[in-house]
């Protein structure tokens, strides 16, 4: 290299390390060891809104529709870049305690049955659908309501007046920072998140601070459900056997999963959810931790398929062709209300002047630790926790918030203890919730 070239290349390398690097001067103000406070700034009112609802999973995306075919002015925000929350980013094509349900849970089965979206296998008293066409659907049904919807974005903070009621909330996107203002709103998040942030109280978690798993769902392909029927829930899996079956299988191949009461749920003959995962002692409520969940089921999954892969048969050509974008979240923050739900409602199976559903699902705590999830397995323990719920109401008043104006949760952040919230966080009962507070 030539003297002047070497000259001008040592000269911009050491001007690019500077500016990379950072040569310091002084110290910002607004920087110190613990924390940068941010300058303060104005974020543009885009629009108001009559209804402004925070996630667009089951109750979220019900909400959204009945407010919209009542006339109502209604914005829906959504994180992922679809509707369906669970049921479609999150790959849960498999609906409990959906039989009572009539409004808007009959019209989606009824729609998805005309689209050949329901599950072409008899799945009892569940109802298993096509995921992208449960996609589709919902998206078709909020435009016909005429409701505004935003995908990519995540809520951000929340504003109140001098009365504790809710006016504002602000998001951040590929837009920016913005606001949006509304005269209602309703917490649709799964985890409490708006209401949390409008100073919501809440409880999370029992009483010992533990909380459920979550767990990463997928699709495989591949296999024909006549020749593994015997590993298969469907209508005709006795005493829910082919789970038993499904682990032993599992084994054979070489893994010991997480949860060890695995299942394959059919979609249609040669497409089913996997459900074979658990990830302990993760929040929820954590990013951190979320993403290391992710990590670690999505590895786990793929090591599953490869292990049944591996026993050739009907296996031999088994395939795994999405696993979710967002891990299945049991357990978020159970949002102060008008009423808390609880377990004594269960066992007698309470009656409200107020119901916006009757739950029918008992009570389902999947294990808080690795050991009680093995201890369990072992002796055959039930997931009830020992309580005989009957069906029960679900009151308006636990829809309401207690501590801010304005706003009212549906789905499984509704207000409620950690038995009760076993039994309805269920998708089934989430959109009879959201058709509720949407009415309202």
């Amino acid at each position: 290299m030539k003297r002047r070239n070497f000259i001008r290349t040592t000269a911009l390398s050491a001007a690019a390390t500077s500016f990379l690097v950072g040569e310091t001067k002084g110290f910002d103000k607004n920087i110190n060891d613990q924390v940068y406070k941010e300058p303060s700034r104005e974020v543009p009112i885009v629009d108001e809104y009559d209804v402004i609802i925070a996630g667009a999973g089951p109750a979220g995306v019900s909400a959204a529709i009945e407010a919209g075919r009542n006339g109502v002015k209604t914005l829906l925000i959504e994180v992922h870049g679809c509707l369906g929350g669970v049921w479609t980013s999150g790959l849960l094509s498999w609906i409990l305690d959906e039989e009572n349900k009539v409004g808007l849970m009959e019209e989606i089965k009824t729609r998805l049955g005309a689209m050949e979206a329901a599950a072409t296998i008899d799945t009892g008293k569940t109802f298993s659908f096509d995921v992208e066409k449960m996609k589709y659907l919902l998206e078709e049904m909020c435009v016909e309501a005429d409701v505004d919807i935003l995908f990519h974005t995540r809520v951000v903070e929340a504003v109140k007046d001098n009365n504790k009621r809710l006016t504002h909330l602000i998001t951040e996107s590929k837009s920016g920072r913005e606001a949006w203002a509304g005269k209602t709103f309703i917490d649709t998040s799964g985890d409490g998140d708006l209401a949390a942030r409008a100073g919501c109280g809440f409880d999370f978690g029992n009483a010992t601070g533990k909380w459920q798993p979550m767990s990463l769902l997928c699709l495989v392909t591949g296999i024909n459900f006549e020749e593994i029927k015997p590993y298969v829930r469907y209508a005709g899996d006795t005493g829910q056997q082919s789970k038993k079956r499904l682990v032993e299988l599992i084994v054979s191949g070489g893994v010991l999963p997480s949860y060890l009461k695995p299942g394959l749920y059919p979609i249609r003959k040669d497409l089913y959810m996997l459900m074979a995962n658990h990830e302990y002692e993760y929040s929820g409520m954590n990013n951190r931790e979320l993403t290391q969940a992710t990590l670690h089921a999505r590895k786990e999954l793929n090591e599953i398929v490869n292990a049944l892969r591996s026993l050739n048969g009907p296996w031999g050509n088994m395939q795994l062709i999405a696993t979710a974008e967002q891990i299945g979240v049991r357990e978020g923050r159970r949002v102060h209300g008008l009423y808390t739900l609880n377990k004594d409602d269960l066992i007698k199976g309470a009656r409200f002047e107020d119901a916006v559903c009757r739950v029918t699902m008992g009570v389902d705590v999947h294990s808080t630790t690795k050991k009680n999830e093995d201890t369990s397995t072992k002796k055959g323990t039930s997931y009830n926790q020992g309580v005989k719920g009957k069906a029960y109401d679900v009151p308006l008043r636990s829809l309401i918030a207690k501590d801010v104006g304005g706003l009212m949760m549906a789905g499984r952040c509704i207000s409620g203890d950690f038995i009760a919230h076993s039994s309805y966080r269920v998708t089934g009962n989430a959109v009879a919730m959201g058709e509720a507070v949407g009415r309202v």
